[in-house]
């Protein structure tokens, strides 16, 4: 049985800060979500707001609107802003003391530890609820760096890298995920960021929260306990950030880490500037490309659009201007589907493709 919980996204849902609220919508994962709170889309369908697609989930104008509204109170409460500082303003505290003493507990993607505030964990203790920092690394002493284990992985790994952060890897990610496992693959998801680890995958860690160091060998442990565990057809890792952002190295942790043959690449072609960092401009696809290749030893062979900004004419002409220019399968997974891109991972990798054949 899922868990009941209210996402706290205020001013921020369908947004990119917002995106981990959008992908708990999209994808809720071992959550049930009641409702979303934001009060300037309160009334709306939050299926609506994120892909005009309904699907039941209501927006609220706050905390107490939200419990009054739905009856029987959701047991979590979970904090659905990714903001590039990672820390709570006063009013956001505010909301999550009243969480508390509503009797809910509280999932905070954060880079502020909240189990690290005395003040919230007396008021945790008095009310009988749990706080969980989804971001908080296990103990320095069981950290581990790089073993080369990986090199002796055979099962193909492939990655979504992007052009930005926030620009839809995990929702891209996830959703070739599906599509492999319905064409009968056996899959092993690797989580690298708070989202993906809300949503309860079983591999994975905040790699954001280590050093580049030990971000780089916890994610080869990961790998390889998911291979040796799962016995997967192929290993599909969650991307972070961009090779070129100037402010995140977690691509480049994963390229390291992980080692993927091949990559699939997120972009957002109506962004002009970084989201968080507007003085930088968001790179072209074929530098990024570039760039991923040459770095991480390895090749793009497809690329998936964020159409924020763009309608339905304007993405099915770009999907053909970057089929043409880049030689690259090229799609829209929200509005398309991931059908080309895992035909091309198929096509790729020939294990897959003896799989396929033999109808595993």
């Amino acid at each position: 049985m899922k868990k009941r919980a209210l996402v706290y996204c205020e001013h921020q849902f369908g947004s990119m800060d917002g995106k981990t609220a959008n992908g708990l919508v999209r994808e809720s994962g071992i959550y049930e979500i009641m409702g979303v709170i934001d009060s300037s889309k309160a009334g709306l369908d939050a299926g609506e707001v994120l892909d005009q697609k309904k699907n039941g989930i209501p927006i609220f104008e706050n905390l107490s609107h939200a419990l009054n509204q739905l009856g029987e109170k959701p047991k979590y409460f979970i904090f659905g802003i990714a903001p590039a500082d990672a820390f709570l303003k006063k009013h956001e505290r505010d909301v999550i003391i009243q969480a508390i003493k509503a009797g809910m507990n509280i999932i905070n993607p954060l880079q502020e530890f909240l189990t690290d505030d005395q003040e919230l964990m007396e008021y945790a203790k008095t009310y009988g609820v749990e706080i969980k920092d989804i971001r908080k690394p296990k103990p320095k002493k069981e950290w581990k760096i790089f073993s080369g284990r990986i090199l002796h992985i055979d099962t193909p790994i492939i990655t979504v890298l992007g052009t930005d952060g926030a620009c839809g890897k995990r929702t891209t990610a996830v959703a070739l995920e599906k599509e492999l496992q319905k064409q009968g693959f056996k899959t092993a998801f690797i989580a690298t960021g708070q989202t993906g680890l809300i949503q309860g995958a079983k591999y994975g860690f905040a790699m954001d929260a280590f050093p580049l160091q030990y971000m780089i060998g916890e994610l080869e442990s990961e790998i390889v306990r998911a291979n040796e565990t799962e016995h997967p057809d192929i290993i599909i890792v969650e991307g972070q950030g961009a090779l070129s952002h100037p402010a995140y190295a977690s691509s480049a942790g994963i390229l390291k880490g992980a080692r993927p043959q091949a990559v699939i690449l997120q972009h957002a072609p109506k962004r002009k500037v970084l989201g968080d960092f507007p003085f930088f401009p968001v790179p072209s696809v074929e530098s990024e490309i570039q760039l991923i290749e040459h770095y991480g030893k390895t090749k793009v062979i497809g690329i998936t659009l964020n159409h924020e900004g763009m309608n339905d004419l304007e993405i099915e002409k770009t999907i053909k201007e970057y089929e043409l220019k880049y030689q690259l399968p090229t799609t829209d997974i929200l509005k398309q589907g991931a059908g080309k891109i895992i035909d091309q991972i198929i096509q790729f990798f020939p294990s897959l493709q003896g799989k396929k054949l033999k109808g595993a």
